[in-house]
C-alpha cells in the first residue's frame, strides 16, 4: 500500500486496471479499508492520501477542472460546502452511481442527500451524529458526572475549571470545527419549537438572525465565558483537541461520533461515551442533529472507472461497512449491513431510533457559501473581531442568494 507525496498527485495514476487512485478525508479509518479491498483483489494498488476536511475542499474542486483528480474522492452528503455531493453533481464532475447494487436500499433519509436531480452519486456508507463525549477515565477521577441539563453542564464547566481539568477541548483553529458544538446546541434550541424551520428558510418564512439560532449562538459563547473549554481554542487545531480529550487533559469533547475511534487510537485503554449536549433545562425535547457522513464519489472522468465502482460497490459491502463503520465508529448507513454498533453510540442509536434528530444543517442549505461564512463567521466571535448578529446576518444574505 502506497501513498502518494502530496494532495494534488492524487489523480496520477497509470490508468491500468490495477491501480486506483484515492483521496479521503477519512483520516484513520480508510487505511484499514484499503488494505480489506486490497486483499480481496489480489494485484490491485490503491494509491491513496488523506488531509484534513478545509484543505480536502480547497483542493478538490481544483483538481476536478484540472482533470487531476483521483478516480475516487471523499464527497459530503447534500449542499453545505464545495466538497458536497449537489455542488459536483451540477457540473458534471461525478459519476451516476444509481445502478449500483445498493442504490436502492438506502433510507429516504440518505437518498435525499445522496441524490442530485434524482440521480445517486455519493456512496455514503455510515450515519453520523454530533454530541459531548465523555472520557469516563478523566470524568472518574475528576468525581463529575455527565450533565443532564443546560443548568446543569454550565455547573459542570465550572466545576470542571476548578479541578484544571476544563469540561471540553475546542479545536477552532480548523474551522470546520467551529459549526460542531454550535450544531449540538441548535438541534435542540431551533428544531425542539419547530421541525419546519428548514422548510420556513426555503419559502422565505424564516432567517436565521430572526430565529432561535440567536439563543444558540449566545448559549456557545455562554460556554466559552463559562469556561466550558481549554484556553485559546482559536489557537488549537482539531488534532490538538483529540489529543487533550484522549488524555484526560480534558474531559471531553463536542464533536461528531467519528471522532470515538480516533481518542481510542490514542488512549486505547480509554472508554468514550457520547450523550445529547444539554441545551435547555428540559431533556425530554433534546434533539441530536444526526446525518449521512462523508462518503465516496467517483470521478465522472476516472481513468479506472472500472476499479472505481468495484472500489465503491466494496465500501457499500457487508464486508467493507463492518471495516469502515467499525473503525469509524459511524453507523450503517444500509439497514441489515450486518455491521455491530460501538457501545458508545447507544444513546445516539435511542436517538436516531425515536426520530429526535435533524440533518446537520448545512446539508440541506442552498449552497456552500452560507457554511463558510458561518465557520469563518464564528471565528470572529471568538477573536471579538465580530458579533452573532452580523455573522447570522451575512448568512442570511448567503442563503437568500440561493443556488
Amino acid at each position: 500500500m502506497t501513498a502518494c507525496s502530496g494532495g494534488t498527485n492524487a489523480g496520477s495514476g497509470d490508468g491500468d486496471n490495477k491501480t486506483l487512485t484515492l483521496a479521503s478525508v477519512d483520516q484513520g479509518s480508510v487505511e484499514d479499508v484499503v488494505k480489506a479491498f486490497e486483499a480481496a483483489n489480489p494485484g490491485v494498488k490503491v494509491n491513496f492520501t488523506t488531509s484534513g476536511a478545509d484543505q480536502y475542499q480547497q483542493q478538490i474542486r481544483t483538481q476536478l477542472a484540472s482533470g487531476t483528480a483521483p478516480d475516487v474522492m471523499t464527497v459530503w452528503p447534500g449542499n453545505g460546502n464545495p466538497g458536497a455531493t449537489y455542488v459536483l453533481a451540477k457540473p458534471g464532475y461525478l459519476l451516476d452511481l444509481s445502478d449500483r447494487p445498493w442504490a436502492a436500499r438506502y433510507p429516504e433519509s440518505v437518498k435525499s442527500v445522496a441524490q442530485y436531480d434524482g440521480k445517486t452519486y455519493n456512496a455514503v456508507f455510515g450515519l453520523n451524529g454530533i454530541g459531548a463525549i465523555y472520557n469516563q477515565q478523566a470524568m472518574d477521577k475528576a468525581g463529575l458526572t455527565a450533565p443532564g441539563t443546560w443548568t446543569e453542564l454550565l455547573a459542570f464547566c465550572r466545576a470542571a475549571a476548578a479541578k484544571k481539568t476544563p469540561a471540553f477541548a475546542l479545536g477552532i483553529q480548523d474551522n470546520w470545527v467551529t459549526q460542531i458544538a454550535l450544531y449540538a446546541l441548535v438541534a435542540t434550541t431551533v428544531y425542539a419549537g419547530d421541525k419546519d424551520f428548514d422548510k420556513k428558510m426555503q419559502a422565505g418564512q424564516a432567517t436565521f438572525a430572526g430565529s432561535p439560532w440567536t439563543t444558540a449562538m449566545a448559549k456557545y459563547q455562554e460556554m466559552n465565558k463559562t469556561g466550558c473549554f481549554q484556553k485559546n481554542p482559536l489557537g488549537t487545531s482539531y488534532e490538538a483537541s483529540q489529543e487533550l480529550a484522549a488524555t484526560g487533559k480534558t474531559l471531553g469533547i463536542i464533536q461528531g461520533n467519528w471522532v470515538v475511534a480516533l481518542l481510542k487510537g490514542k488512549n486505547p485503554a480509554g472508554t468514550f461515551t457520547l450523550k445529547a449536549l444539554p441545551a435547555t433545562d428540559d431533556p425530554a425535547t433534546f434533539i441530536m442533529p444526526a446525518a449521512a457522513g462523508a462518503g465516496y464519489g467517483v470521478n465522472a472522468k476516472a481513468k479506472n472507472k472500472e476499479l472505481a465502482l468495484k472500489f465503491v460497490d466494496f465500501v457499500m459491502s457487508p464486508a467493507g461497512m463492518k471495516v469502515f463503520n467499525g473503525k469509524q465508529g459511524s453507523l450503517p448507513s444500509l439497514p441489515d449491513s450486518g455491521s455491530a454498533v460501538d457501545p458508545a453510540l447507544t444513546e445516539l442509536t435511542t436517538f436516531i431510533q425515536g426520530n429526535r434528530t435533524v440533518p446537520f444543517m448545512d446539508q440541506l442549505w442552498p449552497n456552500a457559501k452560507v457554511q463558510q461564512t458561518m465557520l469563518s463567521g464564528i471565528q470572529e466571535v471568538f477573536s471579538g473581531q465580530s458579533t452573532p448578529d452580523k455573522m447570522l446576518a451575512a448568512m442570511d444574505a448567503d442563503y437568500k442568494a440561493g443556488s
